[in-house]
């Protein structure tokens, strides 16, 4: 098979996260690097989170996919070291976490400390797009999410944290 790392990329993109089905894995940023050695794909990824519940699914998904486009051998390392933060995700699956309900990481905010939290970082609702907004609980829908109520539409919504 002919192929470049390019390829590949495009075709990661038709793999989606299981917790987030609009962001695909190069949304997320968490693929790393590609490598074509001979006729084997050696993908390389970070996850968002070290014990991600979801890494295991994503992993295979990034496996059968390789697989069902004719790649023969597919070899997926991970690597935890630097660690994965919000500013590897892409400007594209920002806009698609806000257009999905959930407010994007504030940017800037790579890190994020439980002092953040506690002034309650200003956070833009995804719905009305105030920012008269409060922290409701450090942990939402997922570890990654973190659950805020809009003070003007009163609607709640998942925050995807900084980190």
């Amino acid at each position: 098979m002919d192929t470049s790392a390019r390829d590949i990329w495009e075709v990661l993109q038709m793999v989606h996260d299981p917790e987030i089905p609009v962001l695909s894995v190069i949304d997320l940023g968490i693929i790393r690097d590609i490598q074509m050695i001979g006729e084997a794909v050696q993908i390389t990824i970070t996850p968002t989170y070290s014990g991600c519940p979801a890494m295991n699914r994503i992993e295979w998904d990034i496996r059968e996919i390789l697989l069902q486009k004719g790649y023969g051998s597919v070899r997926i390392n991970t690597v935890l070291s630097p660690a994965w933060t919000t500013e590897w995700m892409s400007q594209e699956g920002r806009q698609k976490l806000k257009d999905y309900g959930i407010a994007p990481p504030n940017p800037g905010h790579s890190v994020c400390h439980m002092e953040l939290f506690a002034a309650e970082q200003a956070v833009q609702c995804p719905r009305c797009g105030s920012f008269q907004t409060r922290l409701v609980s450090q942990f939402g829908s997922t570890a990654c999410k973190a659950l805020y109520q809009c003070s003007q539409c009163l609607e709640p919504f998942d925050y995807f944290k900084c980190h």
